[in-house]
């Protein structure tokens, strides 16, 4: 019986120790991906073979950032990554909403890939199906991949109407996925953890409700990254 309550009792406080770890643990998770976020705009910034997204950034209405988009299989395959989400406003670059974006596949498929992918959001369109409660890049907003490297002006031509434009670097050199089907979900307990209250990320992005600190760095980078 001793022993019962002794386990009880040690149940008890652990529980209560995750209570109150867990929220600090989320907050530095959450930070931490806000921070490599921050680096993968660096990476696409200082790297030319990215210079059709910093021009193409100076005039999006939004920016989604993955900073590890991991594909690990082996005959069934999947893609997901956790990333952040900025809107432009009139006073600039909005706090970041925290989301996820999986995929899923099936193919003759040995290893595993990570990549790091920036999406821009060219009109509000883009910008307002993400916000809904699930979406599936390609079903309500066109997605097409952004060119890379020598011969820029011209790849652009394919890509005027898109609604979303995709770059992605894999092992640091600059590489297609498809994401064509994936889904971008809010993560809403990792946003409340973050900043301290429960909200829609249209709140987050628009409405200058809250804010944090360790977002600085993220905002700042973006604005070097564009060019005018």
């Amino acid at each position: 019986m001793q022993t019962r309550r002794t386990l009880l009792a040690t149940a008890a406080c652990g529980a209560i120790a995750f209570m109150l770890v867990a929220p600090s643990a989320r907050a530095d998770e959450n930070q931490n991906l806000i921070d490599e976020a921050r680096i993968t705009v660096d990476r696409f910034a200082a790297d030319p073979q990215f210079t059709d997204m910093r021009r193409k950034l100076a005039n999006a209405k939004g920016v989604f950032i993955v900073p590890q988009l991991l594909k690990a299989s082996f005959i069934i395959g999947g893609e997901g990554g956790s990333g952040v989400l900025l809107a432009r406003t009139p006073n600039g670059w909005s706090q970041p909403a925290i989301y996820t974006m999986g995929a899923g596949s099936i193919g003759l498929q040995i290893g595993g890939e990570a990549s790091e992918v920036i999406l821009l959001l060219m009109n509000d369109k883009a910008v307002d199906a993400i916000l809904r409660n699930e979406f599936k890049l390609g079903a309500d907003a066109t997605v097409a991949a952004g060119p890379v490297g020598a011969g820029i002006e011209a790849a652009t031509t394919t890509n005027l109407g898109a609604d979303i434009l995709s770059y992605s670097k894999s092992k640091g050199l600059a590489a297609g996925i498809s994401i064509e089907g994936a889904v971008i979900t809010a993560r809403h307990s990792r946003n409340q953890a973050y900043y301290g209250r429960s909200m829609h990320p249209r709140n987050i992005l628009y409405d200058n409700v809250v804010s944090n600190p360790g977002t600085s760095n993220l905002i700042q980078s973006l604005n070097a990254a564009e060019m005018r």
